[in-house]
């Protein structure tokens, strides 16, 4: 993606529209179950729309962007009470929503000057963001301004013509959705409805690094005896870290816990994009500083079941996918407790 920033006519165009959008109020007719695709001209990719505030809470229009949006989203609508490790993996969205003044950052308030924008009163300042797993929201970049802009007149069009016709995003067929797809002529752009089929999830191949076979042997022959039973996982660390100019992310953490004690044994951060490659290293550390191995280890997702693999039956330690860690998980909540102290 380019991260451009938008111009000051692609912030203008974005503005106009979602003051059109909120004039509408459309969630008094819609719900956020309601959902209808809009295809990017750019790439071809859907964005599944939403429009939130049937409620009277939160007054926005989300688009989940392509299948790991559309996952996202009706993942956190099965799940009774999403949990912040459900939000920061799951969600792939821009938002265009209607906040109180206080809730902006200074660039908000700055641009609104700039582009001489005055707004007053509770739900009506408009806030721009841009979310990815495993990341901070973010300001959006101009093909995401230009993109977020389309979005929300297609959803005055699709919104007027839902209120006329509540059945309009009833789908003729099990997993169709309504979307409207756009076509470049000589005007611009014209667009015509579209029943589709999403496209599969693409899941990331978990890619197992080769074992170090030197090192793995010196552990082999220094630590003979296995002991205990050790619990490991990765999650999101809850609190964002950012490298320079760059979007604040959300660091894995892994933790190793001794079940019968609870004792966090290691804890390690990585970029999410890290965190696989450096599983492996990180074992080979904490064995050789502990100078203990593990009688059996407990995990409970297929990714670090598979790291471990190569390592454990090497060292002769049963590896098991349980569904609870009950101590791994112990030592999370008050590390999740300890943050929200901050």
């Amino acid at each position: 993606m380019n991260d451009k920033p938008p111009s000051i006519q692609e912030w203008k165009d974005l503005y106009e529209a979602a003051i059109q959008f909120k004039k509408m109020k459309c969630w008094d007719w819609m719900w956020d179950t309601d959902i209808f695709g809009v295809q990017n001209p750019v790439n071809g990719e859907i964005g599944y729309c939403c429009v939130m505030g049937g409620a009277g809470e939160h007054y926005a229009l989300a688009v989940y962007q392509g299948s790991e949006g559309l996952y996202g989203y009706l993942s956190l609508q099965l799940g009774i009470k999403p949990t912040i490790q459900d939000i920061l993996s799951l969600q792939k969205l821009l938002m265009a929503s209607f906040e109180n003044r206080d809730l902006l950052q200074k660039e908000d308030i700055r641009l609104t000057k700039k582009i001489d924008l005055k707004f007053s009163g509770p739900d009506s300042w408009p806030l721009f963001r841009s979310y990815l797993p495993g990341y901070h929201p973010w300001y959006l970049t101009g093909e995401e301004a230009r993109y977020l802009t389309l979005c929300l007149w297609q959803a005055i069009d699709v919104s007027l013509r839902f209120k006329d016709d509540p059945k309009k995003l009833t789908p003729p067929m099990g997993n169709r959705y309504f979307v409207r797809v756009p076509k470049k002529d000589k005007t611009g752009l014209s667009w015509r409805d579209v029943w589709m089929e999403p496209l599969p999830l693409q899941k990331a191949e978990i890619i197992v690094e080769p074992v170090d076979a030197i090192r793995l042997e010196k552990i082999k022959r220094r630590i003979p005896d296995r002991q205990g039973v050790w619990e490991v996982d990765y999650f999101y660390y809850p609190s964002p870290i950012r490298d320079k100019e760059e979007r604040p992310y959300y660091p894995y953490i892994t933790l190793w816990v001794d079940q019968h004690s609870g004792f966090i044994l290691s804890h390690n951060l990585a970029k999410p994009a890290e965190c696989m490659s450096e599983f492996q290293i990180n074992f080979f550390k904490l064995a050789e500083k502990r100078k203990i191995l593990p009688r059996e280890i407990l995990v409970k997702k297929e990714e670090t079941l598979k790291l471990l693999e190569p390592i454990a039956s090497e060292l002769g330690i049963n590896l098991r996918r349980v569904k609870k860690l009950k101590m791994l998980e112990e030592a999370q909540a008050s590390m999740r407790n300890f943050t929200a102290g901050d």
